[in-house]
């Protein structure tokens, strides 16, 4: 049901990402265009066609409309006009685009269009490494409003990476709800007794992540501590590499890959430690989560996450992730 005559009535925004897998951007997203929904804006989420659909179900429900784009090649001029037909037709005030893609799209489109642009980086860098794509999002940061990075880490890496001087740069740090456990069953779920300790992981199953290194230093840590077990909630394509090393060390009775899981909250709560073994972060959700759940935390010093951590007075920083 679309809220009226709330504190941003008149507001027409427009929510643009290239992905709609669960991720920390996918979240922002459907949590910012709900929040506004809420407060009276009018929204619409302009999300990758035939993709998995995470995000428009996420969004059902709440108000926001659904635009679906096609990107079928790496550079695509009819995108963009239809881009910037759709912002015209919807009488878009403001487009808020997430990471790279469509930073460059929505940038175009909306400068086409005589729409207000805001970018938000949250963290990928993988534009950083062709000349072609730093080009592209700089022009896109040019044609629209300060970009915007979600830790000040990210904020550096853009002002390096596409030369722009610091102050064009708004930093606005990530956030989360606090959501309650009311009841957790993941230890019973897993057939852990009452002496098992259980280290808890939250993130998807990409290399960046880390979570080779979480396995393998519980391969270090079961010789001294022969009740722990990691349970890591994610899914992605380094399913099946996690599994292989853990049965390959001997640890398969002892790594539990949940897949994609609603109840973070309720997993969170069942948890010993948690445990973020990433190579790259800006400042991830999941961190945040666990501390709202009050979990002890074990945790790489990458992004902003050892701000996040009071440089270890609150939680243990490894210096070295790559070496986990």
């Amino acid at each position: 049901m679309m809220a009226t005559g709330g504190v941003h009535s008149g507001l027409r925004i427009a929510h643009l990402i290239e992905t709609d897998a669960p991720g920390g951007a996918e979240r922002v997203v459907a949590q910012l265009a709900t929040a506004l929904q809420a407060a009276g804006a009018w929204n619409v989420a302009f999300l990758p066609a035939n993709r998995e659909g995470w995000l428009t179900r996420q969004l059902e429900g709440s108000g926001v409309a659904i635009e679906y784009f096609h990107l079928e090649r790496p550079i695509s001029p009819k995108c963009a006009r239809w881009l910037e037909g759709a912002l015209r037709r919807h009488r878009i005030t403001l487009a808020h685009s997430h990471e790279f893609t469509m930073a460059v799209y929505a940038g175009w489109a909306a400068w086409r269009a005589g729409v207000p642009h805001v970018i938000t980086m949250h963290g990928g860098r993988y534009y950083a490494a062709r000349l072609r794509r730093r080009l592209a999002l700089r022009a896109a940061v040019v044609l629209s409003g300060h970009p915007v990075a979600v830790s000040s880490s990210v904020a550096r890496q853009v002002s390096r990476d596409l030369s722009l001087r610091p102050s064009r740069i708004t930093t606005i740090p990530n956030g989360v709800r606090y959501v309650r456990a009311e009841r957790t069953t993941l230890r019973d779920e897993l057939r852990l007794g009452p002496e098992d300790r259980l280290l808890v992981s939250v993130g998807n199953l990409y290399p960046v992540k880390g979570h080779h290194h979480a396995i393998e230093a519980l391969d270090l840590l079961v010789k001294r501590h022969p009740t722990l077990h990691l349970a890591i909630a994610g899914r992605g394509e380094a399913a099946e590499a996690l599994s292989a090393r853990a049965r390959g060390l001997g640890l398969a009775n002892r790594v539990h890959l949940l897949g994609l899981r609603s109840d973070i909250a309720a997993i969170l709560a069942a948890a010993d430690v948690f445990v973020l073994s990433s190579l790259s972060e800006g400042l991830p959700l999941a961190l945040l989560e666990a501390m709202f759940a009050g979990c002890p935390i074990v945790a790489s010093d990458v992004g902003e996450v050892g701000v996040a951590l009071a440089h270890g007075d609150a939680g243990v920083l490894d210096g070295r992730p790559q070496a986990w």
